[in-house]
């Protein structure tokens, strides 16, 4: 069973489960029998028919990027993995019983399916936009829309590299960004001076799209030290929208060691079947995530 699209749209009911075609480990790859499969932003903006670049789609198409699983078919030439191996990693048509994946890591000790599905697409994200946006030790980083998966990693991330941050969030979401070590600051009104408050901010990340891209450039004075991952208008303010993943092996990589060493655990906020693919994208969409969103497979 996997989960597919018949064409792209805005509404997530063109989400059907059907029974396909078992895909299979070609050269360089590897399948899973998936366990878990991460939602993401990028899932329902695909679905969308968002031009991001690095994603074309072809119709119909599957669903998903990130799953977590155990390996059942190894393609020729891959190394270091074997049959029987409990693995995360990011590929194509996740939401389904069987995914083939392009880049994977074996699983920390500890980490549950459901919790390792949740970090492929975030971590590289987040490792690619603390490097787009230039920030270094003992410079203040301010993330826009800081509660949300790749938010969770960001702050975390940055602050083992000696970062200071400041993350704005809905206000349910204030004792969140502190318990990960970030400076916090509510949305809404008055929010610009509120995070003039805690301090000098010398680089910006928008991880929402929530129209802030104009502020997040007057805050640091300079619209390249403001990267967003949301805003597809962004270019328009002289800012980088950042879309094209970087090395997804490299950031499975860092992910495991930052586990490993307890620098880096991103929540699962909530978890979905399968069947539930449209109501997962419907919230992913609505935003004030906490963490990560996952389905269970």
């Amino acid at each position: 069973m996997t989960a597919r699209t018949r064409r792209c749209s805005k509404s997530s009911d063109v989400l059907h489960l059907v029974d396909a075609e078992e895909p299979h480990a070609g050269p360089g790859r590897i399948r899973i029998a998936v366990r878990a499969a991460g939602v993401n932003p990028v899932d329902w903006r695909l679905r969308e028919g968002q031009v991001l670049g690095a994603h074309p789609v072809e119709l119909p198409p599957g669903v998903g990027l990130d799953a977590s699983g155990v390996v059942d078919e190894v393609g020729q030439g891959v190394e270091g993995v074997e049959v029987g191996d409990r693995v995360f990693g990011e590929g194509a048509s996740t939401y389904a019983e069987f995914a083939v994946l392009s880049a994977w890591a074996r699983m920390p000790e500890g980490l549950t399916f459901e919790e390792a599905a949740g970090y492929p697409s975030v971590v590289e994200t987040a490792l690619r936009v603390i490097r787009e946006v230039g920030v270094r030790a003992g410079q203040t980083l301010l993330v826009s829309g800081a509660s949300g998966g790749v938010g969770s990693a960001v702050l975390q991330i940055a602050r083992d590299r000696g970062i200071t941050v400041i993350g704005t969030a809905g206000a349910a979401n204030q004792d969140y960004l502190r318990s990960l070590g970030a400076l916090a600051a509510a949305y809404g009104e008055g929010w610009v001076e509120r995070v003039r408050e805690l301090g000098r901010v010398d680089a910006a990340l928008d991880l929402a799209g929530s129209g802030v891209i104009r502020e997040l450039v007057e805050l640091t004075g300079d619209a390249q030290k403001v990267v967003s991952i949301a805003d597809l208008d962004a270019p328009r303010f002289g800012v980088r929208f950042s879309g094209v993943a970087g090395s997804v092996p490299e950031a499975l990589a860092e992910a495991v060691g930052l586990i490993s060493r307890g620098k880096l655990h991103i929540p699962v906020e909530k978890s979905y079947t399968l069947t539930e693919a449209a109501a997962a994208h419907i919230d992913s969409k609505a935003g004030h995530t906490r963490g990560r969103r996952v389905l269970i497979v």
